[in-house]
């Protein structure tokens, strides 16, 4: 019944498009834009007031952890949450990444039921200049120098060795971090670079290969969407190849302006056009790689945000032409999520990206394209006409916005030293430390990026969770979840067991006990 009418929407929402949007489109800022810098920043805030015993906390941190004479220092924000703590207890760290912190990840997920197994003391920090973090209220290129994954995983080592003092904890105390997807990284970096100091690390989704031209992101995700039906990625590339062809005259573009409900008219430069292939392929992907993951409830609208399911049973509906039913997609998952763009305009998203002020810089876009810019690339391309969508999303068309966003000199020849650097200082897929151990979605298009395979006398491990998504491990099991993800999560809880052997608290709760006993089946 749902499917039906979600289908009979799709079609009603494709017979008007192109008859009932202005002839002159609105150049107005869209309200959808308004709510990303303002409300969710409100939301959390009220959060923080709400629940005083793990109200956001700040740490003195200092600003250059590599330059001794630097004495520079901003207040980094964390939280806290102590209710399951006893003294012989572990202390898990849950690492935020590329935007603003929240308080969630100490009040929720499967990390907290971690911590009620193990006793633990549960911290979160804030990742330097995101959200409140932001030394200087300055994200100007001269203070992001100070930004990158090195100073980053420095702030978590000074941040352990701070509030272990501070809360007076044991010297035996064994510290677990946890992050996913880029958290993830920051995760397996730390353990490698700080073992002294982490006991142990859970990393989810973590991309470890730094790479300018990711184009296997877009082949992993052809693939997923096969496994679902074949015939879904062959009509999604059907639409991109109909779209191409629809904006080589401006009558075209004036059509597909309406077709997707854009907020300015698609403009015949090869940036705008690349801008609108790349914000509608981005629409799918974060649906693909997420497929209705809790993690993004906070930026659902709707009561029943589209899947792979969804998108796939719309793309392959008789009677009605590819281009058509793909602009529907995307006009669905815009209304779905705040994170749904038709703001394409690639002048309109630069001039964003270039603005150094708050509220601008709290939710990150502009800070995670620095990162991107300088150490990791990760850029997701589809530069064959024979790709999935289209040969319009080039690597460098993003090197160009780097250029275009911080200066000249954040070129193309900076980006390949950024990647070198960072394939050298953290080994890329070649990581070797024990301690560790990398948790997978197969629906998760990062995997090509990260460890899915355990070389021969590897010390860490790997856990790969058929069915699921791109970090879904983080989220507690619930009736309807793949049974393979209640099976990973008890694989986890023997790992971090094994992590705190000596911890007496680990030995002598029950419900760890019980934990144990589950998870003991499935090794």
């Amino acid at each position: 019944m749902y499917l039906e009418k979600t289908i009979n929407w799709v079609i009603w929402i494709v017979q008007i498009s192109v008859l009932t949007v202005p002839s002159t489109i609105s150049k107005q800022e869209p309200e959808v834009d308004r709510r990303l810098y303002r409300t969710l920043r409100e939301e959390y805030s009220q959060t923080d007031e709400n629940r005083e015993e793990t109200s956001a906390r700040y740490f003195e941190q200092i600003l250059d952890h590599f330059n001794p004479v630097n004495e520079v220092k901003f207040s980094q924000r964390y939280w806290r949450n102590s209710k399951y703590r006893k003294d012989d207890g572990p202390a898990f760290l849950i690492i935020q990444g590329e935007g603003h912190g929240v308080v969630d990840w100490v009040l929720g997920g499967q990390w907290v039921s971690y911590a009620e197994a193990f006793n633990a003391d549960i911290f979160s920090l804030e990742h330097r200049f995101y959200g409140n973090s932001v030394p200087k209220n300055d994200t100007t290129v001269q203070n992001l120098i100070h930004l990158n994954s090195g100073q980053a995983i420095a702030d978590i080592a000074y941040f352990i060795r701070g509030v272990s003092k501070e809360y007076a904890m044991s010297n035996d105390t064994k510290w677990i971090v946890f992050g996913c997807g880029y958290a993830g990284t920051l995760a397996a970096w730390l353990r490698l670079k700080y073992p002294y100091l982490v006991h142990g690390a859970v990393s989810s989704s973590a991309p470890l290969l730094a790479k300018a031209d990711f184009s296997e992101y877009y082949q992993e995700l052809k693939s997923i969407l096969d496994l679902h039906n074949p015939k879904c990625s062959s009509k999604i590339a059907e639409a991109n190849e109909q779209l191409d062809r629809l904006i080589k005259t401006e009558k075209g573009r004036r059509h597909a302006s309406r077709l997707f409900q854009l907020y300015t008219e698609l403009e015949n430069t090869p940036e705008d056009i690349t801008s609108l292939f790349d914000a509608l392929a981005e629409n799918i992907a974060q649906v693909v790689q997420n497929n209705r993951g809790k993690r993004a409830a906070s930026a659902v609208i709707t009561e029943d945000p589209p899947t792979i399911q969804t998108i796939c049973d719309i793309m392959t509906y008789a009677g009605v032409s590819a281009l058509d039913l793909y602009a529907a997609v995307n006009i669905f998952i815009i209304k779905s999520y705040l994170w749904g763009w038709r703001n394409h305009s690639n002048k309109n998203r630069v001039e964003r990206q270039k603005n150094t002020t708050y509220p601008y810089f709290y939710y990150g876009e502009r800070q995670w394209n620095y990162q991107l810019c300088t150490e990791f690339g990760f850029y997701q391309t589809s530069s064959k006409s024979s790709d999935l969508f289209g040969a319009h999303i080039p690597s460098k068309y993003f090197t160009k916005s780097c250029e275009d966003v911080f200066g000249p000199e954040f070129n193309e020849t900076r980006l390949n030293h950024g990647i070198y650097r960072t394939n050298t200082m953290y080994g890329g897929k070649k990581i070797n430390v024990g301690n560790l151990v990398f948790v997978h979605g197969s629906n998760d298009p990062w995997k090509a990026l990260g460890v899915t395979h355990v070389p021969k006398n590897a010390p860490y491990e790997i856990i790969l969770i058929n069915g699921t998504a791109h970090c879904g491990d983080i989220d507690p099991y619930e009736d309807g979840d793949k049974e393979e993800l209640k099976e990973a999560q008890n694989k986890i809880i023997i790992i971090i067991f094994i992590y705190c052997i000596s911890t007496q608290s680990t030995i002598t709760n029950y419900k760890l006990t019980s934990y144990f006993i589950i998870g003991l089946e499935l090794v």
